[in-house]
């Protein structure tokens, strides 16, 4: 059987490139779920990459049809935004191992759902002012900057990932993201470490 490891971290701690780096190893043989949201997409992003891009409209309808495996929602400057997982056939864990990106709420839920040994978590961490800093770049790529979302976000991660949350979530490796090229070369050791070919 299978593994689902799930990247988590506070905004701006590299979970896409890490995410996108750890796919690319040949050796880990990881397949990926890629979740959905109905929040805008952004310039750097690509629809069924990073995530399905889906109207309210169509996340009624999986949740009709009872096909929501987790489901968060948050109140935005711009609105409530929605992201969530779908049992859409994506996953079969007898058949690979699964890398995805997620929120400890989502890393819980799904663990929850397949139980505790099938879902590892992979916690990124990377200093506050580095953090804020990054986040402050990428928006600064986006056609229409905002940075009033940059703020709540990084305001909102603070309790999101407060030690009491990690605790409660079972949390206990860190992997720190102040230098990727290490950050990495512990990861991929990490998931060597589990079966990769199930």
């Amino acid at each position: 059987m299978g593994k689902i490891f799930i990247i988590i971290g506070k905004s701006a701690t590299g979970k896409d490139t890490i995410y996108k780096m750890l796919l690319k190893n040949s050796q880990l043989k990881l397949k990926t779920c890629v979740t959905y949201t109905t929040r805008p997409i952004r310039k750097s992003e690509s629809n069924g990459m990073e995530y399905f891009f889906v109207d309210e409209a169509e996340m009624r309808r999986l949740q009709s049809e009872n096909k929501i495996i987790e489901q968060r929602s948050y109140n935005t400057v711009h609105g409530v935004w929605h992201y969530f997982t779908a049992n859409d056939g994506q996953i079969k864990l007898e058949e690979a191992n699964y890398l995805m990106l997620g929120t400890l709420e989502s890393f819980m839920q799904i663990r929850r759902y397949y139980g505790e040994d099938k879902v590892i978590p992979l916690y990124l961490e990377v200093d506050d002012d580095i953090r804020l800093l990054r986040a402050i770049k990428r928006e600064q790529r986006q056609e229409n900057p905002n940075f009033c979302e940059v703020c709540r976000r990084f305001l909102a991660d603070e309790e999101d990932f407060s030690e009491e949350n990690l605790k409660k979530a079972g949390i206990k490796k860190r992997f720190r993201n102040n230098n990727l090229k290490q950050c990495l070369k512990e990861l991929v050791k990490e998931l060597k470490n589990y079966t990769v070919n199930p």
